[in-house]
């Protein structure tokens, strides 16, 4: 599928060549003689490896939008735009969600509040969002191998892993560490206070909850919270192994060994069932998988083994003995699915506040119920909250894109074709127990994209290391 336009001369001077099947795999290899040009893909590199720096301006996740801009123009200056199969779904998604709009003042039953900035706000910055994730997959998947080879895009991921695993780290032994980030001293109150924007542009190292029945700390910088920093842990080591180790030398081997291992420690502390279930899920993926399957179960078998000899099983043990979210998880997805059935093709174009908790049927915190509280529908889930913004329209749509990347990239046995088939398989799990915006769901459309470049030729051989 492609967008017409007059292509750019120096869009054409760039196409790379294509060569013929090799053995390995199939895709354009890089001519010997040259080495890859990356400068058309500044934008990406910004983003993957300028992370820690957007998050220190209060950007974060949010740095994807800023970038798209630039994206749209490289793109558009290189017409035809290409775009990958089953991607009319994401368009589809993206037009359901500016007719939710429609329905923004509307307060179902069960729910309280009136249409007010704040509603107006999150949903104006999902929407820039998603489009901008629309513009980001086109521009990659645009983008010849010569401007942008496989292998460059992976180990940049594998780069924001190591970043994450340095977050986590700060989560666990400075848990308190906080400051005020530049965008939040220009903001004006009404935008920068409300509690969406501000989980957004207040960089912390931790969040410090009660889910083991005492305070304690769950990492989540550089990334929005704590759930957000399991799901994106959780996709980022599968392309650092890849990057690092699949398609490493041998000093990026030493260093994977060593990052994986001394990720442990936030992993645990993270304290998250979702993320412990997802490496289960990658383990048992590879050992079916893999090219080396007994290999693959020994390591995993040497894992286990040093991990429950370590002080960290204690953790886990004391986190899975201590399910705290349970029963809000349950409320809040039972009210979720009933309140969207009022409104089942379009929802209502944002999340809404419902009355009562799990804990009781009044609302708000009280001397007797400290816990109590308003659970935002559609915050345990980006299933849900698809339910509650969009209906069950938008996520029959999201569900649908996901799983036909699986069916239609599953037969590509490369590392890159199994790892990114491997992280929409996660994408459809993560989506009952995480938001995924903003941070996740980038990560989820790059790992879209790097399956679609690898099948329409952007592969990853020939490559120096």
């Amino acid at each position: 599928m492609t967008i017409p336009g007059p292509r750019t001369p120096a869009a054409s001077a760039v196409a790379a060549p294509q060569l013929p099947v090799t053995a390995y795999g199939t895709g354009w290899q890089a001519l010997p003689t040259r080495r890859p040009s990356v400068r058309a893909a500044w934008p990406i590199a910004a983003y993957l490896l300028g992370y820690p720096v957007w998050w220190a301006l209060g950007l974060g996740g949010l740095s994807v939008v800023v970038l798209a801009v630039p994206m749209a123009v490289l793109l558009w200056r290189r017409r035809p735009i290409r775009a990958p199969k089953g991607f009319g779904l994401w368009a589809l998604l993206l037009t359901g969600y500016l007719i939710s709009a429609l329905t923004l003042a509307e307060t179902p039953d069960g729910t309280y509040g009136e249409l007010a900035a704040g509603r107006v706000i999150g949903y104006l910055m999902r929407l820039a969002v998603y489009v901008s994730l629309l513009i980001m997959v086109l521009y990659l998947g645009n983008l010849t191998h010569d401007e942008l080879p496989q292998r460059t895009l992976v180990r940049w991921l594998g780069v924001l892993f190591l970043t994450a695993v340095g977050g986590g780290l700060l989560g666990v032994f400075a848990p308190g560490f906080a400051f005020t980030s530049p965008l939040e001293m220009v903001l004006p109150p009404a935008i920068g206070g409300h509690p969406f924007v501000a989980n957004l542009i207040h960089p912390t190292a931790a969040q410090i909850q009660h889910v083991l029945g005492h305070a304690a700390p769950r990492p989540e910088a550089p990334f929005e919270w704590s759930n957000a920093w399991g799901a994106d842990v959780s996709v980022l080591v599968i392309w650092f192994v890849v990057g690092w180790w699949t398609y490493g030398g041998p000093y990026r081997r030493v260093v994977a060994v060593l990052a994986l291992a001394t990720a442990a420690v936030p992993v645990v502390y993270s304290l998250n069932r979702g993320l412990w279930i997802g490496l289960g899920i990658s383990a048992a993926y590879v050992m079916i998988r893999g090219a080396r399957p007994l290999l693959a179960g020994a390591v995993a078998a040497v894992a286990a083994a040093a991990f429950l000899l370590s002080p960290l099983s204690t953790i886990v043990a004391q986190r899975l003995d201590n399910p705290q979210s349970n029963g809000i998880r349950a409320f809040t997805v039972a009210t979720t699915i009933r309140v969207a059935a009022t409104s089942p093709v379009i929802g209502y174009g944002n999340t809404r506040t419902a009355y009562g908790s799990h804990r009781t049927v009044t609302t708000g915190r009280s001397p007797w119920c400290t816990e109590c509280g308003h659970p935002p529908l559609g915050s345990d889930g980006q299933l849900w909250l698809l339910m509650i913004s969009q209906g069950f329209t938008g996520a029959l749509l999201y569900v649908a894109f996901f799983a036909g990347a699986v069916r239609r990239y599953w037969a590509d046995r490369t590392p890159i074709g199994k790892a990114g088939t491997l992280v929409m398989i996660l994408v459809l799990l993560y989506m009952v127990v995480y938001d995924g915006l903003i941070s996740a769901l980038t990560l989820y459309l790059i790992s879209f994209a790097l399956l679609w470049r690898n099948a329409t030729g952007a592969s990853d051989l020939g490559e120096a290391r």
